[in-house]
């Protein structure tokens, strides 16, 4: 038996990573994994009696939700969150006994650390002091390998992807009480093969989907052609072997309603609520029939508009912060604190009493459009959690003083390395096509896997910050829109957004919709491969934009050549297939651009066939830019009514905000 973490080896070593592949009878975890870089708590801290209360009520806690538990104990800072799954076969006795074998080894592992998750054969507990319900982790994905070799092995191979390839359609379209499948299947001469997959049921269906094809990917790394083999990862997980190690799965009653998803969540303080389920459910119709008929007074006047505001900005009181408090923690706002600037206001690094370090968007006074911005992002972002998303602590409201707090995101933002001759140097093809892939995953999670439908509609290289380890986050929801889940598209009077980076129809009619942000997403995808600027409209005569570039390219078989020079060429063909991606997503007709989640197939299927992209738009020989060209002119020269563009660079404040005022 063999067994490795996938992740580098220097991180792994940095990160101070447990991995144990003993066998079950000795009572040690097949794996454990300490997040050394996420934090550590001291023995007599908030924290640590924080996690102790939770485990303590997890190894005590009679209810058993098939095989899923969630639980959250404390606040703010100090929160613990817990998840812990069981095999989907495991009986509820068996379960529990494991989950609390569980708590004892995990915290004698992994002593110290705010993060850690821990697996054995039949189950698996991680906590954490964020967010991890409802949020997709592959990383760490560590692996083990059984038995001997099997033969004629590109026949075995076959025989057990087409396997997994069912189990995985089969666990993915459970729902949110169970996703979990098994079955078996024989090679030749006789080589039975027995596997099951697993996601947490918290994951919507693509989640499980996306996890486990990460999941079995690794199998062809490190165990092809072995007859046995495990993959963990936070989310997911796949085990295969010659003998049937799992038990018959008792079948789910679907006349039974699906315990809570990503959208509600079990902690401590609500279990009683569950007693009395039904008033909730009929309490939350109710709630949900009012604030639909609030929605439709807006359109009345100007005062119900303002009444619902302040009502909605009610909802996250939770998330307050006291105002002395950020004073405190920014140096009351020293400008040696001061990280950025916008268009609605100043950034500032911060650090909390208890070593927290945040970032505070301090909204500017002088915004006609601050109040209004702000309580946006406040409603929006605060819903939202995943890893590619900058996430939302809190806000202050106090005064004249709008306040967001954020967590910190240490490296700054992706313009401040792309762009610049020196620093571009340290993001590698690797690097690039990693910060690629991170941003599809957050547009794809805003457009169709989060509780919301959103459209960013500013999405560009200053909005996508890098942490410590240059993952990407999308960040400045403050122009971000809400739709209806079953709406493709919604208009608006008031465009805002950023030269280069608006889609034609959102720029020129104010019709925006899921493909204006995937039109800006594909600018980026150009930008992160040549290294320039989108530089939108040109005002030289015979200056040429990213996108003019690459389709002169493109049609010309030369794309290559808007590779950033500081890079080699060894992953040429990944490079070739991002423009390629770049290049549909700015088609002109948005119908013809892909969603997000064909993107995703698209950067992780080698396999799929690209369609053949047609003229992109506002390109130099389209009838588009004349277009905004004249009336970017009458506007200036002719003192008409025509409408005004504004550019980043040419606003007042320097904000990087565009303002369209259509007819």
């Amino acid at each position: 038996m063999g067994a490795v973490t996938v992740g580098s080896v220097v991180v792994s070593v940095l990160c101070c990573v447990f991995v144990n592949l003993i066998s079950e009878s000795s009572g040690q975890p097949d794996g454990v994994f300490c997040y050394d870089e996420r934090g550590n708590y001291t023995a007599n801290s908030i924290y640590k009696a924080n996690l102790n209360t939770l485990l303590s009520t997890l190894s005590s806690h009679t209810q058993i939700n098939y095989g899923f538990y969630n639980f959250s104990y404390g606040q703010n800072s100090d929160i613990v969150n817990a998840v812990g799954l069981c095999r989907g076969d495991v009986e509820p006795d068996e379960c529990r006994a494991c989950l609390n074998h569980s708590t004892g080894n995990l915290t004698r592992t992994c002593p110290n650390q705010k993060e850690a998750v821990l697996w054995f054969d039949k189950c698996m507990l991680r906590y954490s002091n964020r967010t991890i319900f409802g949020i997709m982790e592959t990383d760490p994905p560590l692996y083990s390998w059984y038995g001997n070799n099997a033969t004629q092995v590109n026949e075995f191979n076959q025989v057990l992807w087409n396997l997994m390839a069912n189990l995985k359609a089969k666990a993915a379209s459970g729902d949110s009480r169970r996703k979990y499948a098994t079955g078996n299947a024989t090679a030749s001469n006789f080589q039975n093969i027995y596997g099951f997959v697993q996601c947490t049921p918290d994951l919507s269906q693509q989640e499980c989907n996306d996890c486990l094809d990460l999941a079995f990917s690794e199998v062809q790394t490190c165990c092809s052609g072995r007859r046995g083999a495990r993959i963990m990862a936070p989310s997911c997980n796949i085990k295969y072997d010659y003998y049937r190690f799992y038990q018959q799965t008792t079948e789910l009653d679907p006349q039974l309603p699906p315990l809570p998803s990503k959208e509600t969540g079990i902690t401590i303080g609500i279990v009683v609520a569950i007693v009395v389920s039904t008033v909730v459910v009929v309490l939350l119709l109710c709630l949900c029939g009012y604030l639909r008929w609030r929605k439709a007074r807006k359109n009345l006047s100007v005062k119900g508009e303002e009444e619902d505001d302040e009502d909605e900005i009610k909802i996250a009181e939770s998330l307050q912060f006291n105002l002395d408090t950020i004073r405190e923690a920014t140096g009351d706002f020293s400008d040696f604190n001061k990280v950025g600037e916008g268009g609605f206001g100043a950034v500032y690094r911060g650090r909390l009493s208890d070593g927290l370090m945040i970032a505070v968007k301090r909204l500017s006074r002088e915004s006609s459009q601050g109040d209004t911005e702000f309580k946006n992002e406040v409603l929006l972002v605060a819903k939202l959690q995943h890893r590619n998303l900058v996430r939302l602590l809190g806000f202050c409201l106090e005064g004249r003083e709008r306040l967001l707090v954020y967590e910190f995101v240490h490296n700054k933002s992706l313009d401040y390395f792309i762009f610049d001759q020196t620093m571009k140097a340290q993001l590698d093809w690797k690097m690039r096509y990693k910060i690629i892939g991170g941003i599809a995953r957050g547009l794809l999670y805003l457009h169709e896997d989060s509780r919301l439908r959103i459209i960013h509609r500013d999405l560009k290289a200053s909005n996508i910050l890098l942490d410590e380890e240059m993952n990407p986050k999308i960040a400045d929801f403050g122009l971000a829109r809400l739709v209806l889940m079953d709406q493709t598209q919604a208009n608006t009077s008031r465009i805002v957004g950023t030269y280069g980076y608006m889609a034609p129809e959102y720029a020129m009619h104010g019709q925006f919709s899921v493909k204006s942000d995937v039109f800006s997403f594909g600018i980026l995808v150009l930008e992160i491969v040549s290294g320039q600027k989108n530089s939108g409209i040109p005002h030289l005569e015979n200056a040429e934009d990213l996108v003019t570039l690459a389709w002169r390219n493109w049609k010309e078989g030369t794309a290559i050549n808007i590779v950033d020079p500081s890079l080699n060429n060894n992953s040429r063909n990944e490079m070739m297939r991002c423009i390629h991606i770049g290049l549909l997503c700015v088609q002109e007709k948005s119908s013809d651009r892909p969603t997000m989640a064909t993107i995703m197939l698209m950067l992780n299927s080698y396999s799929l066939s690209l369609p053949i992209p047609a003229e992109p738009a506002f390109y130099m020989n389209s009838r588009s830019l004349p277009d905004m060209q004249s009336w970017e002119y009458n506007s200036r020269e002719t003192g008409s009514s025509e409408p005004i563009i504004k550019s980043a660079q040419e606003s007042e404040n320097e904000a990087s905000i565009s303002e369209l005022y259509p007819r």
